[in-house]
């Protein structure tokens, strides 16, 4: 018997060519850390010492405590460490799913939790983010229409990939207040929080309502996104439950990614780790504004509020993915096509490298633009 699977269209295409191009702007982070950047003398000695034996399952007391620590009022018992928020996001939708379950997502936005609905026979509803005239904001009306009873998973990414949109407060009260009229989960993805160009963190929506479930992750926010290392936070009774199928999945995380994790959230460490990132990202947002004027209304784009990714809009007669692939093959450069994230005409470009890379990965889309004008006449 074939049972129909949706593949994660962009992992996939990440995962093939990826290492294949000179340039790899299609990536979600900064320019990741090396090990050797980061850690002190004592740091070094405590990776060392680390023993390989199973860790804790659920993650070891001392990174739990630091992971609620970033959360008002959490405790350590309601956290899970997991493998990156890419394995906790799939464990909450394992543990939440059945078929026929309605599920609703952002879109545009990351595929991952919409994909694994379909996978798990639910039906699945897109609230778009609207770029015209609002920049990228959540159509709440439209989330509550689409809300019912038979909805039983409301999943948003704040601050989004790929918009950079962070949500408001009303927004986030209306969604909560949707949720809570029928009785539906809400699945807060915050992977980005920290990503912020203003330097303020986004409020989370921990302890809003009682059927949250909050992922995230130390690959975004902290350049450190080999450690796959990420959590989920939710009530006791939830954790427990997610725990169960992550004893199926992976037993465990790696027991030095969580030393690694630990020092990376001591307080000090945390502060120093997101300055880098936000340095990183604001230079290449400067990058990319001083290059758009000289592309002759070829590309354009809204202003983000967060992350170092850039939605780019572009104005020319071809389809996001035939683009991308040419952009791959003619200029070694892999950008992200619109249409793996629900939004046809642009492309995903992550800014949070050096400069230098950043200017010369984007002069090669500009030299492929210009050849695709021409040939369009």
């Amino acid at each position: 018997m074939t049972t129909s699977f949706t593949p994660f269209a962009l992992e996939q295409y990440q995962s093939l060519h990826e290492r294949n191009v000179e340039y790899n702007l299609a990536d979600s982070s900064v320019q990741c850390l090396t090990t050797r950047e980061w850690l002190s003398a004592d740091d070094v000695i405590a990776l060392l010492d680390t023993g390989l034996f199973y860790p804790e399952v659920n993650g070891t007391h001392e990174l739990r405590s630091r992971i609620a620590a970033l959360y008002p009022q959490a405790r350590p018992e309601q956290v899970l460490v997991t493998v990156g928020a890419a394995q906790a996001n799939a464990l909450v939708c394992a543990t939440l799913l059945r078929p026929r379950d309605e599920v609703i997502v952002m879109s545009p936005g990351y595929m991952q939790v919409r994909g694994l609905a379909l996978n798990a026979g639910c039906v699945v509803y897109d609230v778009p983010l609207i770029p015209e005239e609002t920049g990228w904001r959540l159509d709440v009306d439209r989330l509550d229409a689409l809300i019912s009873p038979r909805t039983r998973l409301v999943a948003v990414v704040n601050p989004n990939n790929p918009t950079g949109t962070i949500l408001g407060a009303h927004e986030m009260q209306r969604i909560v207040a949707a949720c809570a009229r029928v009785g539906a989960w809400l699945h807060a993805d915050e992977v980005y929080r920290g990503t912020e160009h203003d330097g303020h963190e986004t409020p989370g929506f921990w302890g809003m309502y009682d059927r949250l479930i909050c992922t995230s992750s130390l690959s975004k926010a902290y350049g450190l996104a080999g450690l796959r290392i990420g959590w989920v936070l939710a009530a006791v009774p939830t954790i427990e439950e997610i725990w169960r199928r992550h004893e199926y999945a992976v037993i465990a995380a790696a027991a030095p990614s969580m030393t690694l994790a630990t020092l990376a959230l001591e307080p000090a460490r945390r502060a120093l780790l997101l300055a880098r990132q936000r340095e990183l990202t604001l230079a290449g947002w400067q990058v990319l504004h001083d290059w758009l004027p000289a592309q002759h209304d070829r590309f354009s784009v809204r202003p983000a509020a967060a992350t170092a990714i850039a939605f780019v809009r572009y104005h020319l007669p071809i389809l996001s993915l035939d683009l991308t692939e040419r952009v791959r093959r003619e200029a070694s450069l892999l950008v992200a096509p619109g249409v793996m994230l629900g939004s046809e005409q642009h492309l995903r470009i992550t800014l949070g490298y050096a400069p230098d890379k950043i200017r010369a990965a984007l002069d090669r889309l500009g030299t492929i633009a210009a050849r695709v004008e021409i040939e369009n006449g």
